[in-house]
């Protein structure tokens, strides 16, 4: 069995969607601590002419010990408007644009307090729209009663060894997690570990210079599920 563990991010790049399309299991870790200016509640589009700009969930500001789990979004802000209003970028230039401005605007239709439950509810969205059905469960929702991590990279492993059944079980993790993880461990507990390497793809923007590292969003736009689901396809798995 195939097992991937990642934080929730809010409407990621390709490679996290690609890393939940090949996975028998993609748990959303959420139990540890909150870091701002990363990927849990905001992400990149394109930007009018050049560049790009962020898309952002608002949050009710907590103290700095705020685990991803007791994450509130601050919905007394119209956040969901200005991101439907941010993405009008795309729509003089991108063939599937009233596609997925229709797909986030059924995203947007679900209400949630937690910036889990908004990340989850938009992942599997993504997910049926890409024609791959995913049920995507919460690490905090699983009441797996799991050894206590003694290194970071424990996480994972303590996971995969309370996952352990009839079926093997192959975790797999990016491939920018490479030096994190002492592979050892895994190798010990007869658990398999490798790391995806995605295969970088331009499409066309319609602009000079491709801007990598997008929100699927981005991908979306431009490409039709047929040719997204060929990207998500291309990467190798390094032991």
């Amino acid at each position: 069995m195939k097992v991937a563990i990642m934080q929730p991010y809010f409407m990621p790049y390709i490679g996290y969607i690609s890393l939940i399309k090949h996975s028998d299991l993609f748990i959303l870790f959420d139990p540890i601590q909150f870091i701002r200016h990363g990927w849990i509640e905001r992400n990149r589009i394109l930007k009018q002419d050049e560049g790009w700009l962020y898309i952002q969930v608002p949050l009710i500001k907590g103290n700095r010990d705020t685990l991803i789990k007791d994450c509130y979004v601050d919905n007394s802000k119209d956040w969901k408007k200005k991101i439907l209003s941010q993405i009008q970028i795309y729509k003089k230039k991108a063939p599937y644009y009233y596609k997925v401005i229709k797909l986030i605007e059924e995203i947007f239709e679900y209400d949630s307090d937690t910036i889990t439950g908004i990340n989850k509810h938009a992942l599997e969205k993504i997910c049926q729209y890409l024609g791959f059905e995913k049920k995507l469960p919460v690490f905090s929702d699983m009441n797996l009663n799991i050894e206590t991590p003694t290194a970071p990279d424990e996480w994972a492993l303590n996971i995969c060894k309370k996952l352990e059944s009839d079926r093997d079980i192959h975790y797999i993790n990016p491939i920018g997690g490479i030096d994190f993880f002492n592979t050892q461990k895994y190798t010990d507990c007869n658990i398999e570990i490798s790391f995806q390497k995605m295969i970088p793809i331009d499409y066309d923007q319609k602009r000079e210079n491709f801007e990598y590292g997008l929100s699927i969003i981005d991908v979306m736009m431009f490409n039709s599920p047929e040719e997204i689901n060929m990207m998500l396809d291309q990467f190798e798995l390094i032991k």
